[in-house]
């Protein structure tokens, strides 16, 4: 017999991340052959039959991971309470069961998102110990400064810690704005924005173009398309190195 903890074997159903599947636990929403589960216990999913909301999880799903390019306007949630379009209704309704996206891009950005369905990889990636870039092309008003561009490569406070180094190329100038290349290999909350801000520089347009060498290239906004295993299995692997 091999016992897993509940949120290890809920989240590689599909059902959500370890983080959510802990919530359910507190939320007494979990039970293991009938009985209330709370955090902390065990199961086998070999012979314990585990259910949410009185509904039994299943532990034959297969890893599935689409790569999303995301409009403006869109909310990188399952649900919204607002009844705002989410990044699940951009695909079709038999595909949507079980699927998350995999960390946040925030309501006025726009481009690359993975969403899948292993709660297990989605902890793995968005853990910071897995250090895989995210690339972006960010329109902001003016022009920033060599020394402008020299500190926020250099690391800016937020929250009270300071910015890992980042890739900063100005790629293109107007009159009243430029255009930025910037490569993280951090993802604090809205940290694009809250930086270009600090630095005197407000925020136009802000592109996600690539996740670790998943790029969008031809794929269009509001497209997708479904990841082949060496795909998102290289990136997890050279995240790792």
């Amino acid at each position: 017999m091999t016992q897993h903890r509940l949120q290890k074997l809920i989240s590689k159903a599909g059902i959500c991340s370890r983080r959510k599947a802990e919530e359910l636990l507190i939320q007494e929403r979990v039970t293991v052959n009938g009985r209330l589960a709370k955090l902390g216990d065990q199961a086998d999913p070999a012979h314990d039959n585990i259910s949410i909301d009185g509904v039994a999880i299943s532990q034959n799903t297969s890893t599935r991971v689409l790569l999303l390019n995301k409009p403006v306007g869109v909310i990188t949630s399952c649900h919204d309470p607002q009844g705002r379009p989410t990044v699940l209704s951009l695909l079709p309704e038999d595909l949507r069961k079980g699927l998350h996206p995999v960390g946040r891009l925030d309501a006025n950005s726009r481009g690359a998102l993975l969403i899948t369905n292993n709660g297990d990889l989605t902890l793995q990636l968005t853990h910071p110990r897995y250090a895989h870039t995210k690339t972006y092309r960010v329109w902001v008003r003016g022009q920033p400064t060599d020394s402008t561009l020299a500190d926020w490569r250099s690391g800016v406070m937020l929250d009270g810690q300071i910015t890992k180094n980042a890739q900063v190329e100005l790629l293109e100038t107007t009159s009243d704005s430029s255009l930025l290349k910037i490569v993280l290999r951090e993802g604090r909350n809205r940290q694009i924005r809250r930086t270009a801000e600090q630095l005197g520089h407000h925020v136009l347009d802000l592109q996600r173009t690539a996740i670790a060498d998943l790029e969008l290239k031809a794929l269009a906004e509001g497209h997708w398309r479904e990841l082949r295993d060496k795909e998102w299995q290289n990136m997890f692997k050279q995240a790792k190195m």
